[in-house]
């Protein structure tokens, strides 16, 4: 009997919970658009890779799954206060957490091996540089980011059939590069793509007049050791929304759980 005592429910907070909805949005839709998006450049990594037989579209895919599952589990989750949705994406996403820190320390342990497999992959690209524009303009965008040619040089793209060195090559690009490995000059307001050509029959001091002499991988590493603060914090800036989205949800799991022994205790 509470006569004559006011008694203030327990509520689930209004802020948090469509704060959680709209976090979770970005999870549901982002895949799906990621997926239609990117549907030609993954079938190029499919085609240039060799990963003993595993196929890195499916593993997008899964990633992409995953996201989607997270996504429903946190908004319909946190929309309709179900407290085992919510729980479920709160232990998913500490599960995602965990593998990608333990991914990043991976990542460091053998960096050497990532560096030999950056090189096969920039050599298979080469290989089929001519066989899909997409993957072409990908390369070219590489090398013109990167300021770099080939994986470790130049003469990586000896291992393309348009301009290899041999005598029997018949092709106009016979010891040339593409044009996105020539060095721009400010002035052209039209791209020379015929730049690189015979290019590599030349000198080296000669080569580094009209092409950049570095390869990709080391331009690669030279990048992120200088942007290292940079992409260290990206990566901890969403270890910590993940850590945010799963306070959040445990917090949102706490009030449905008092509301509903409040309700409980109350009609008994």
């Amino acid at each position: 009997m509470m006569s004559g005592k006011h008694f203030k429910a327990h509520e689930v907070s209004c802020c948090i919970k469509y704060f959680i909805f709209g976090f979770n949005i970005i999870f549901w839709v982002s895949p799906l658009f990621a997926v239609f998006g990117l549907q030609g450049v993954l079938s190029n990594i499919s085609s240039i890779t060799d990963l003993g037989g595993f196929d890195p579209v499916w593993l997008f895919l899964v990633v992409g799954g995953v996201m989607f599952i997270l996504g429903f589990a946190g908004c319909i989750g946190a929309l309709r206060e179900n407290s085992f949705l919510l729980k479920f994406f709160s232990v998913f996403l500490g599960i995602i957490f965990f593998l990608e820190l333990t991914a990043g320390v991976l990542a460091f342990v053998f960096k050497d091996w990532i560096k030999d497999q950056l090189n096969f992959f920039i050599n298979n690209n080469i290989r089929a540089y001519r066989d899909d524009i997409d993957l072409q303009n990908l390369i070219d965008f590489t090398q013109e980011y990167w300021e770099c040619c080939g994986a470790f040089g130049a003469d990586d793209w000896n291992l393309n059939i348009y301009f290899n060195c041999t005598d029997s090559n018949p092709s106009r690009e016979k010891c040339g590069v593409p044009f996105s490995c020539c060095t721009k000059d400010p002035a052209e307001d039209v791209i020379n793509t015929q730049c690189g050509y015979d290019i590599r029959a030349k000198t080296d001091s000669e080569q580094r007049t009209f092409i950049y002499i570095k390869g990709c991988v080391p331009q690669f590493e030279k990048w992120l050791q200088e942007n290292l603060t940079v992409v260290a914090g990206i990566f901890i800036g969403i270890a910590l929304l993940q850590i945010f989205g799963i306070c959040l949800a445990q917090n949102l799991v706490s009030d449905i759980d008092a509301v509903f022994f409040v309700c409980v205790f109350f009609e008994r």
